[in-house]
Order: structure tokens, then C-alpha cells, then sequence
């Protein structure tokens, strides 16, 4: 008796330090892995899209939030209220750049939580620390009138290989206050969506 209660010790221990140490690998989607796989080269495609047909001042914009070089930064660094905006960036059009709304990121669970409060097209979901000062966001859009949807990962519907409204992204701060979330190949009208966070 006593041996087995050790077993069942050990075990639990050891299952509580793989729960503990998951990774957003151990969440997302072989299909959304490879998606952020094709990150660099998303970004590649976007930028040139948006270069052969968007307005001077879109540009202007665009480089100001794709150009800067990544900074590490840490889960208590993103905390709290942001305003918050979206860049569609190639695709059907060369680009799309929406107002601001408001976002806050929260710990949920352990984790970071983004949430977009405001505007009729929703954003919320996990960010994972990928071990070089940046994070990886698992979330899922909605819009107004409908539930917020959780990321599916490996749990699409209906045996497909992915959920639609699944998003996942790569979070770096670009400046001091200055975030950016670069989203590759969503499933619909863009080569890659940009969240755009500021203080």
C-alpha cells in the first residue's frame, strides 16, 4: 500500500510538471505550426503586396510597425490596458488598416489572456512564452452578437484540419509601450494580419 501511494505521488508530480512546462506546442495544430513556421516568409510576401498598391500614407503606417527590430519582453510587460488596431496586409487587397479599439491583456489561468473589448470584430486568446523574449498567441475571432470563440488547435470540427476563426501569431514588443502580433496566412482575405498594441 505504502509503494503504491508512492507511485501515485510521483505520478502526480510528474504529470503536474509536464502540465506546468506545456508549451504552445503542445496546443497548436500541426497546421498552425507551420503557419508560424512560414512566418519570415509571410511577412516577405505581405509587405510586397502592400508595397505594389497602397496609399503613400498606409505605407508610412505599415513600415512604422513592421520595420522595427523585435525586442524581448516579459509576461509582466503585457499586462494590463492597450489600445489596440489591426493591419490586413496582402491578399485581396494590398492592405486594410482599421481604427483603433481597445485590448487588455490579463493572466488567465497562469497565462497571458488577450482580449479585444471593442469594435464589432473580436480577438482573444492565449500568449505562451517561446523562450527568446517573445510569445506566441493561440486565440480565435469572433464578432459581435455571436459567443467568443475559443482556438480549436487540435480540436477542429469535423475532422478539418483547421477552424476558420483559429488564429496564431508570433507577439514582440517593437518599442517601449509598442507591441505587434504578426498573424501569417489567416484563412481569409489577407497574406498576414498585424494587431498593433500600443500604451
Amino acid at each position: 500500500m505504502r509503494r503504491l501511494k508512492v507511485v501515485l505521488v510521483a505520478a502526480g508530480a510528474a504529470l503536474f510538471a509536464t502540465a506546468a512546462t506545456a508549451g504552445w506546442q503542445d496546443t497548436a495544430s500541426q497546421f498552425d505550426q507551420q503557419r508560424l513556421a512560414r512566418l519570415d516568409e509571410a511577412r516577405t510576401k505581405a509587405l510586397s503586396e502592400a508595397e505594389h498598391g497602397a496609399p503613400a500614407a498606409d505605407l508610412a503606417t505599415i513600415h512604422a510597425v513592421m520595420s522595427p527590430e523585435a525586442q524581448a519582453t516579459t509576461a509582466s510587460a503585457l499586462l494590463g490596458n492597450w489600445r489596440c488596431r489591426t493591419l490586413k496586409l496582402g491578399g485581396v487587397t494590398p492592405d486594410v488598416i482599421y481604427s483603433w479599439f481597445r485590448c487588455r491583456i490579463s493572466l488567465k489561468g497562469g497565462h497571458p489572456y488577450l482580449e479585444k473589448l471593442t469594435g464589432s470584430q473580436h480577438t482573444n486568446g492565449y500568449l505562451y512564452p517561446n523562450g527568446d523574449g517573445a510569445f506566441v498567441y493561440l486565440g480565435a475571432s469572433s464578432v459581435t452578437g455571436e459567443p467568443r470563440h475559443a482556438y480549436s488547435g487540435n480540436g477542429a470540427t469535423a475532422g478539418a484540419p483547421v477552424t476558420p476563426d483559429d488564429q496564431i501569431g508570433l507577439l514582440s514588443e517593437i518599442g517601449p509601450g509598442h507591441l505587434r502580433i504578426e498573424m501569417p496566412y489567416p484563412l481569409l482575405e489577407s497574406t498576414m494580419d498585424v494587431l498593433e498594441l500600443r500604451r
